[in-house]
């Protein structure tokens, strides 16, 4: 993994050593055992911390805002027409108005994680019958994308069902084995539908929530279901289902008018709140797909801070981190972190990015 973010503000390159293979229990610690560099926006000023510290790094009164979507086993087995195995990555478990799902066809090497196609050598074509498991099928309709098409599912049962009978959780090549689709939900997963982890809420366990509220920090719900985002192609964000709750939104606007700082855990929760922000500025109830994309120029309305993951130097949620924390910050936390030897991807450290 290497590579030159496209934002003339970042130019980092990541060492593939730096990509976490496992999720931390695994790697000989807890989940709330990974480490968080911290970026101040005044001053561009970076801290290094224990993931276990953010009670105390916040303060009273600030509001973290999580999404609480719990990630789908989105992967399935299937066959060509011609017998070739392949991966089918499901990138939404509800179907738009026509009843179509986005999917994406990946290549299968046995051992290995499935592969992306480049489009020139994508067996993707409209009609494409791909045969899944118990007798099910996903037929191609049309490209949404270069590597996302739309296609028509024939099931035997409903799909949650059917996903938890036949799928796993989508894992990319820097992971290094598959891993239960346990290891992929967060302590805030209650409500199923994301095909990828809202990862920058995987650090949290039940004691670090308990300390955050013992330290008046407050916490609310939002629900952004997560597409696939294929790190192959750093596509920009395209729609995804999201909920923000009447009273989630009272509570943004409280915080707010009272002085406090709305800190969104993940890029997810960024994308929900901003899309409820109503015309006069302020978060309001909204439930929905949204298309929103966040850049420097459009800048954030609702949020202050951002708790993160590290991207790969050209995803295009790059351009969200750089809205909340600009780019002068930015540079400076990835290139501290590549220096420090941080973890990146949905198993590795987190970068908590502040005002002040």
């Amino acid at each position: 993994m290497s590579g030159t973010l496209l934002d003339p503000g970042i130019d980092v390159t990541v060492p593939p050593e730096l990509s976490a293979r496992a999720p931390a229990e695994a790697r000989g610690t807890t989940r709330d055992g990974v480490r968080m560099l911290v970026g101040r926006r005044r001053g561009t000023a970076v801290e290094h911390h224990a993931f276990t510290e953010l009670p105390e790094v916040l303060r009273p009164g600030d509001l973290l805002v999580v999404n609480n979507s719990a990630t789908l086993p989105a992967a399935l087995p299937g066959r060509l027409p011609d017998g070739t195995p392949v991966a089918l990555h499901l990138s939404s478990a509800q179907p738009d108005q026509r009843g179509s799902f986005l999917v994406e066809l990946r290549r299968v090497t046995p051992g290995e994680a499935a592969a992306h196609y480049p489009p020139a050598e994508s067996p993707a074509r409209p009609g494409l019958r791909v045969a899944l498991p118990d007798g099910a099928s996903a037929v191609l309709v049309e490209p949404f994308t270069a590597r996302l098409w739309y296609a028509r599912l024939s099931l035997p049962v409903p799909l949650l069902r059917y996903l938890a009978g036949h799928g796993k959780a989508i894992r990319y090549g820097y992971v290094d084995r598959d891993w239960p689709i346990e290891a992929y939900q967060t302590v805030f997963a209650t409500v199923p539908g994301s095909s990828e982890m809202p990862s920058a809420a995987r650090p949290f366990s039940a004691g670090t929530v308990a300390r955050l509220a013992g330290c008046g920090v407050l916490v609310a719900p939002v629900t952004l279901h997560t597409g696939v985002a294929s790190p192959e192609a750093h596509e920009a964000p395209y729609a995804e289902r999201f909920q923000v709750p009447a009273a989630t939104a009272r509570l943004v606007g409280h915080v707010r008018a009272g002085g406090g700082r709305v800190i969104a855990v993940g890029t997810t929760a960024v994308r929900a709140l901003e899309s409820a922000v109503g015309p006069e500025g302020t978060v309001q109830q909204a439930d929905g797909w949204t298309e929103l994309v966040i850049t420097p120029e459009r800048g954030v309305r609702a949020v202050d801070g951002l708790l993160t993951g590290w991207h790969e130097p050209r995803a295009s949620h790059l351009l969200m981190l750089a809205a909340v924390a600009g780019r002068p910050l930015l540079a400076r936390c990835y290139a501290e972190a590549v220096r420090h030897r941080y973890l990146w991807h949905e198993f590795g450290d987190v970068n908590l990015l502040l005002p002040d």
